[in-house]
């Protein structure tokens, strides 16, 4: 999801839900304490040189459970962070912490934001060896080449 994307939905709703990947809702009295532009410049391990750059929301619970962020007070924050993000069109990344920092994608579903599961990933697979992924197919649904093709009495087997 994008700031832009992210912005449209909560001018659509009336309260800010956070759902985690498992289906567990984050406390509804949570944070916003920090709103960043990253930047990652890299080398892949094919040795291209890369940058990717995302806006990090950073959530955070605490103890006062009468905290309720509204829709409009998150857009306000969106608001005064844009003198760093600049562009609405970044990609979100969502910082939460769970047993350790958690970095999560985000989506939007059935009037909630669920933080979505990130995986890593190897940019120059073709350096690495990885064989492509095998195409899976359905014999039932292949085609047969002769009338005589493997069948009883074919002659193939």
């Amino acid at each position: 999801m994008t700031i832009s994307e992210l912005k449209s939905h909560l001018t659509d709703i009336d309260s800010v839900n956070f759902k985690l990947p498992n289906g567990k809702s984050v406390p509804s009295h949570f944070h916003i304490t920090e709103v960043g532009l990253i930047t990652k410049h890299f080398i892949d391990c094919g040795g291209k040189v890369r940058q990717e750059r995302s806006a990090n929301i950073q959530i955070w619970v605490a103890a006062d459970l009468l905290h309720k962020l509204k829709p409009n007070g998150f857009l306000n924050i969106l608001d005064i962070s844009k003198k760093i993000l600049g562009d609405d069109n970044l990609d979100i990344e969502i910082e939460y912490q769970t047993d350790t920092v958690g970095k999560y994608g985000l989506d939007f579903k059935n009037g909630d934001f669920v933080l979505t599961s990130k995986q890593t990933d190897c940019l120059a697979k073709e350096n690495c060896g990885i064989p492509s992924p095998k195409k899976i197919m359905n014999a039932l649904k292949l085609e047969v080449v002769g009338s005589n093709c493997c069948s009883p009495g074919g002659g193939c087997c």
